[in-house]
Order: structure tokens, then C-alpha cells, then sequence
């Protein structure tokens, strides 16, 4: 009997990254003359395995790395804008705090569908994807477009006051800016076959940009990213592989069972940590940490970008979401004819 049960999945990526690319080494050097600090040589690409990252220009905004990506999906699939009912866009990083970024994108598109953001923190862009999929499901939409775009270097501190500043402003210097892009619509099989989140909310003032909303509203001072990275590791490491373990459980299915496992990337030792202590096996992972730095929820989309030609029906990837707040993210992704 044939399945009647409906299916969306992912039907085209892309990505957009800045030309601009900076050296972790000559940002060091930068933040290091402005504060008149003997920084260490080589300490923060030694802390965080980042060689370089991309940068937008200064007229350059996360609208724009949204739209770049956007831009490559409509033409991938001969698509006009006002063939897309849902625009989403979901990222960690906004234009303005109002009106939603998503009217920015959709206006430069030249799209009518319903446009609204979803944000949170580095896991934005995975949640994006999950509410597209549920709101065509439930019928509420046909076709959507879920678009990220991040620009997180904004929030690195161009200066420290002194060392114990810069110890926690260091998780600040990982970040890198990039957009990406997603179509999401029904297919007749395969598609997205298992969604699961883990949330951890007592820990939400862990690491974040705590400037711009009720709190504080305005003041540079928290405008800069802030956070104790190994706390916020530690968090991760307890209650990740539980939902790892929950996801195979459910579904049955194995590393050999992907052919890609796309995970969020702080640092590089980050990265190692999470190979370690979760066994996945290295030639199954995306890594771009060391050539873009930290993407916040643009990550997962560049990674699936730059792998989605090499993909086959059929085959399966697994995404792994780690977002402040704490919350954490899987989806089982299967590849449709």
C-alpha cells in the first residue's frame, strides 16, 4: 500500500559569504594595538583553530547576505519570488529590532508571501526550516523560503579593558558573517523524517549580545558579545548526547547510516571535543570553522550548500543545532528523487 503520509524536505541551498576576508592573526594584532595590550602571538587563533573568517563591509548588511543566498536558490529552481507563500527569516542577527528583517529581504526579492523572523540564537535558522515544514503540513503554506543572514562580527569588542576581559570576550572572536538559503515544499518521498529539540532555559545569560531589547536598550557595552565559552561547552557536552542517543533510538539509524553530519562550529577544539565525546566519525562532518570561524545559524546552511551537488537520492544527513539559551537541535534530512 502506498504511503499517504505528506512529506516535505529541503528541495534547494544556498550560500552567500562576503568578499571581504580577514586573518584571525591581524584582528588580534587590531584589537591588540586599540587596547594596548601584550596579547599573546597567535592567541586567539591558538584558543579557537580559526585561520581567517569572512567580513562584511561596513555597507554591507545580514539583509544582504540573506538576499545573496536567496537570490541563488530562486534562480536554481527557476522560481519567482511571488511563487514563494512563506518568507522566513531566521537568524540570530536582525537589521533592526523593527520592522522584521524578513520585509527587507522580501521587498529586494520582489515577493508578497507572508514574511515574518524567527529568531533563536545560533539555532534560528534549523528552527526556520521546522516551522516551514509544519506550517505546509498543517496547510497553512505551499512553498517557503527560509533565509539566514548573520553578521556577528558586529558584535566582537574592538577593544579590551584588560586580560580578564578578554578571557570572556574571547568566544566573541570566533565569529565570521555568511548568509544562506533554503526552499522548503512538499515532496513525494524522502524529505525531513525526524525533528527533535532539547531545551535547557536556566541557562540563557551563559554567553549572548544582551543590548538592543527592555533590558538595555541602548549603550555600547552590551552591544559586544559576552560569555564564558567553557561553561557553555560544558552545558552541551551533558545534555547533547542524550538527544543523540534519543534520535537513534527513535529512528534506528546509525553514523553509517548518513552520508553527512552537519554540525554547529564554535571553534575547532570545540568541534574535536564534540567528534570525542559523540563517536562520530571526521569524514562524515562538513568542517568550515577554520576557514569561516563561527556562523551562528548561518552554519548549518553553508555546510549544507557546499554539499548539497554531491548529494543522491536517497541519501541522509543529520543536523546538529547548538543555539544559546540553551537549547539543542537534531533533523533527519533524506535527499528526494
Amino acid at each position: 500500500m502506498t504511503s499517504t503520509v505528506p512529506r516535505v524536505g529541503i528541495t534547494a541551498a544556498a550560500a552567500y559569504l562576503p568578499a571581504q576576508e580577514v586573518a584571525t592573526a591581524d584582528l588580534q594584532q587590531r584589537v591588540a594595538a586599540a587596547s594596548g595590550l601584550p596579547l599573546p602571538a597567535g592567541m586567539f587563533a591558538q584558543a579557537t583553530g580559526i585561520d581567517r573568517r569572512r567580513v562584511a563591509r561596513d555597507d554591507e548588511y545580514a539583509s544582504d547576505l540573506a538576499i545573496g543566498a536567496a537570490r541563488q536558490v530562486l534562480a536554481e529552481t527557476d522560481l519567482h519570488a511571488l511563487d514563494i507563500d512563506l518568507l522566513l527569516y531566521a537568524s540570530a542577527t536582525r537589521d533592526m529590532v523593527e520592522p522584521a528583517t524578513a520585509h527587507v529581504v522580501q521587498s529586494a526579492l520582489g515577493g508578497r508571501a507572508h514574511a515574518l523572523d524567527v529568531t533563536n540564537a545560533c539555532n534560528s535558522f534549523l528552527n526556520g526550516v521546522d516551522l516551514a515544514r509544519s506550517m505546509i503540513l498543517s496547510g497553512r503554506a505551499r512553498r517557503a523560503l527560509v533565509v539566514t543572514g548573520e553578521t556577528p562580527t558586529r558584535a566582537m569588542r574592538p577593544r579590551l579593558a584588560d586580560l580578564a576581559q578578554a578571557r570572556t570576550a574571547l568566544a566573541g572572536f570566533t565569529f565570521g558573517d555568511a548568509g544562506a538559503a533554503v526552499l522548503v515544499e512538499p515532496v513525494a518521498s524522502g524529505g525531513i523524517l525526524d525533528v527533535d529539540t532539547e531545551t535547557h532555559s536556566q541557562h540563557w545569560d551563559v554567553g549572548g549580545i544582551f543590548g538592543g531589547g527592555s533590558r538595555h536598550p541602548r549603550g555600547d557595552e552590551h552591544t559586544y558579545f559576552t560569555g564564558d565559552g567553557h561553561k557553555l561547552r560544558g552545558v552541551f557536552e551533558k545534555i547533547g548526547l542524550g538527544l543523540l542517543e534519543r534520535v537513534a533510538h527513535r529512528t534506528g539509524l546509525g553514523w553509517d547510516d548518513y552520508a553527512r553530519v552537519l554540525v554547529h562550529q564554535v571553534t575547532w577544539p570545540y568541534l574535536r571535543r564534540f567528534v570525542e565525546v559523540a563517536g562520530v566519525p571526521e569524514d562524515k562532518l562538513v568542517v568550515t570553522v577554520p576557514e569561516l570561524g563561527n556562523l551562528a545559524s548561518a552554519t548549518l546552511g553553508v555546510q549544507l550548500a557546499r554539499i548539497r551537488p554531491q548529494l543522491r537520492p536517497g541519501d541522509r544527513v543529520l543536523f546538529v543545532g547548538l543555539g544559546g539559551g540553551v537549547s539543542l537541535m537534531t533533523m533527519v534530512w533524506e535527499v528526494s528523487p
